[in-house]
């Protein structure tokens, strides 16, 4: 696969502060992968995603060191336009996302189609697509600032994806949403994932993170702690001695093997967990039996 977002030694500071929010960061990701960022509060994670989208420092000013480059391009060689439809970018804070000069849902929506010059025949067909898809299609005619913050969320998250981006960053995507809003929204990043698309999520759900994402990378102080294969990285138990939150099932798992008795595998979602914890027991009774 090729790489298509490398961060080369990367450290930025918002302006006003004597701290580093990032701190000598690299890292390459590869084209239609699915990866998480996982760090406790103020570890860095949504700084991550601004420097991603160039936001760091083009947006927020502030003081960049090293490079982001993407798609083999360095970040400041990127046109504002350009760079917005290549990377489609969903706020944690989705009322921030709106753009509050239009009246509807549909609107909204539409609204980077209509600055992409998109024909109205074909706008109206990904407007009403991705409405369906995101389950929002009977608040079109809604006007957007009269949502709830679940609601809102699910437009943001459409006027994205409207845009058919190669590269998506998201953050937080289900900070206003209840469980079920929660799983509605990461089937949709499986079927985004499953469309090639890049998909790169900040969230503290590590769980969900863990059955969907390809690879993870875990801040810590606004320094990059690990980044690598799911279960791998996960099954580090340096990870939670630095205030990194892990799956449940990590956690029975790391349990169990500190009581001598492991499971001899990591399980990353509930399933696993229960075939692990089958053929445990089923090897534990015939220990007993063959005695």
């Amino acid at each position: 696969m090729s790489v298509c977002i490398e961060f080369e030694n990367v450290s930025y500071a918002y302006p006003l502060t004597k701290k580093a929010a990032v701190k000598q960061v690299s890292f390459q990701l590869e084209t239609g992968k699915c990866y998480g960022i996982i760090g406790p509060n103020a570890s860095g994670k949504t700084t991550i995603c601004n420097l991603m989208r160039g936001l760091c420092p083009n947006f927020y000013n502030g003081t960049l060191k090293g490079k982001v480059i993407v798609c083999g391009k360095p970040m400041t060689e990127w046109d504002e336009a350009e760079i917005s439809v290549r990377i489609g970018y969903v706020f944690q804070d989705p009322f921030a996302q709106v753009s509050g000069i239009k009246e509807t849902v549909f609107e909204e929506i539409g609204m980077g189609l209509e600055n992409l010059g998109v024909e109205q025949e074909e706008m109206m067909r990904r407007i009403v697509e991705i409405a369906k898809e995101v389950q929002v299609d009977h608040l079109l005619q809604k006007h957007p600032l009269a949502l709830s913050g679940g609601q809102c969320q699910r437009v943001a998250f459409a006027s994205v994806l409207a845009l058919n981006s190669d590269i998506i960053v998201i953050d937080e995507p289900t900070s206003q949403l209840d469980p079920e809003g929660t799983e509605d929204v990461f089937e949709i990043i499986s079927r985004l994932k499953a469309k090639g698309k890049t998909v790169i999520i900040a969230e503290h759900k590590v769980d969900l993170l863990a059955e969907y994402c390809d690879e993870m990378l875990v801040m810590a102080d606004g320094r990059l702690l690990a980044k690598g294969e799911t279960r791998a990285v996960l099954a580090d138990p340096a990870l939670e001695e630095n205030g990194v939150q892990i799956p449940q099932v990590v956690q029975l798992a790391n349990a169990l093997a500190k009581a001598g008795k492991p499971l001899g595998a990591i399980p990353v979602n509930e399933k696993e967990t229960m075939e692990l914890l089958e053929q445990w027991r089923g090897g534990r009774d015939d220990g007993a039996g063959s005695k």
